[in-house]
């Protein structure tokens, strides 16, 4: 009986690393696309930080990326930066290569 439960615990430990991992690049994706959104909003050095920092707080609002992708929205919109929604999912998908190939490189 104790093959089965150590091969149990293997899988559950590797499931665990692995949602760690995933956590850790969407929170990296979701960095990485407030930093851009904030090169976009004419925010630079510790400003463009803060406010990506703001971007990934808001993705924890609710499941999904649309609160995200939201708050980014009305921010542009209050600028008046103009920014259509295909090039806002491009700049995401773009950020979680980016973010994707950094943790591969950590491996």
């Amino acid at each position: 009986m104790t093959g089965f439960q150590d091969r149990e615990k293997g899988f559950e430990r590797k499931f665990q690393l692995d949602q760690e991992q995933q956590f850790r690049a969407q929170a990296r994706r979701d960095r990485l696309f407030g930093q851009w959104a904030a090169g976009k909003l004419g925010h630079g050095g510790a400003d463009a930080d803060q406010y990506a920092a703001s971007v990934v707080d808001s993705n924890f609002e609710k499941p999904g990326d649309d609160d995200m992708l939201g708050k980014v929205k009305a921010d542009f919109n209050a600028k008046g930066v103009t920014v259509s929604d295909a090039d806002l999912s491009k700049a995401l998908t773009e950020a979680y290569a980016a973010a994707a190939q950094i943790a591969a490189e950590k491996k």
